[in-house]
């Protein structure tokens, strides 16, 4: 690789953008229609289209995916206690802290990182309401173990689906499981509208009532019925996304390739493993972590830090754990002896970058980096 390439930043992810030549038309259209937001015609087209794509039966759009994760919580009227995992991005637990509810953290398990089935029915007690679970890096949790527990106790399942945009699992789209499935659309996911997210529900009535609550609770001109806030998409982000959709298949296969060829690198380099990989059609490639572990040359932070030297700027997705930020490390469920696997994850994790345009070329300096 040559030193004018190396100097460019490698990021950990990085949008597929299309020719602005292409996004044209559809600003000609918002501009000629006088009609920017409030569920105009690209926003409702974007619903359908993702409908029809994600195989799934009603999905509301909305600004971005933390107002969806506050939304959700809303409209099932969730109060109490909420099981969630403390390995996940902050705005998990501060959609429960919007919320007035109290999180309650449960370890991961040690291949998928998602919340461990096992460790939830010792955290229920009478105040829990709910269950939260993340398909962390687009990894489908163990959907069927945890719709059971729900259904035992009486309780919900709000998905935190936020890497699972067209993730499948044994029946088909893994957003069809749990109450509700929360995606996010940030710039930094597999398909993106710049800022955006979604929720996905089973039934009309309550698609309704979400669409009610991200517009300030409006039923119509005159009529308010619910404490709404403003979480709509705007009709340039919607239209973003309907050109988005148009290459996602092939964005797809070129995260799938740079996948093959990390594993292909990695697997001969000792102390650094890569915890997932469950086959093409469990997971969108959405990121790439790996663990460092003792027996490589150097520690985690130093490798870290050895990237961000060379320009390549990894992250190290989940550290720390939400349940060591001051706000919730006061809770007990926070303690580090009840999150073994989690604290030692998160310890070891580094997410090395992957998107559609990173070359074979920069993908094997990332690599030399890691052997040198």
């Amino acid at each position: 690789m040559t030193n004018a390439k190396k100097s460019l930043p490698i990021y950990v992810t990085q949008p597929l953008l299309p020719d602005l030549a292409d996004f044209m038309p559809y600003l000609e259209q918002i501009w000629a229609s006088k009609w920017l937001t409030n569920s105009g015609p690209f926003h409702q087209q974007l619903e359908q289209a993702l409908c029809d794509y994600l195989g799934v039966k009603h999905l509301a759009l909305f600004a971005n995916g933390t107002l969806a994760l506050v939304t959700a919580l809303q409209a099932l009227r969730i109060t109490g206690e909420v099981i969630t995992t403390p390995y996940t991005f902050a705005a998990t637990g501060h959609a429960l802290l919007w919320n007035g509810i109290k999180p309650v953290f449960v370890d991961i398990d040690p291949i998928t990182l998602n919340l461990d089935p096992d460790k939830i029915e010792a955290a229920i007690t009478p105040q829990t309401t709910a269950i939260m679970p993340v398909h962390c890096y687009g990894q489908p949790c163990d959907v069927m173990a945890i719709q059971k527990i729900a259904d035992n106790y009486g309780l919900k399942v709000i998905y935190d689906a936020a890497h699972a945009f067209a993730v499948q699992c044994h029946d088909g789209s893994v957003l069809n499981h749990g109450d509700l499935s929360i995606l996010s659309f940030h710039a930094t996911k597999v398909f993106n509208t710049f800022e955006g997210g979604a929720i996905i529900c089973h039934d009309a009535k309550t698609k309704q009532r979400i669409d009610h609550l991200k517009n300030f609770g409006f039923a119509d001109e005159v009529t308010v019925v619910a404490p709404g806030i403003n979480g709509k998409m705007s009709e340039i982000n919607a239209a973003f996304g309907l050109l988005q959709l148009n290459g996602i298949d092939e964005a797809l296969e070129k995260r799938k390739w740079v996948d093959t060829i990390y594993r292909q690198c990695l697997a001969t380099i000792k102390g650094i493993v890569c915890p997932l990989g469950m086959g093409e059609k469990a997971t969108n490639y959405a990121y790439f972590p790996i663990l460092v572990q003792s027996d490589y040359p150097l520690t985690r932070d130093a490798l870290y830090q050895k990237f961000r030297d060379n320009n390549v700027q990894v992250r190290r997705y989940f550290y720390p754990l939400i349940s060591d930020f001051s706000m919730y490390r006061g809770l007990p469920s926070s303690a580090p002896a009840n999150l073994p696997v989690a604290k030692k994850t998160a310890e070891q994790v580094i997410c090395l970058p992957i998107y559609p345009d990173l070359s074979r070329e920069q993908i094997e300096f990332i690599i030399s980096l890691m052997v040198d």
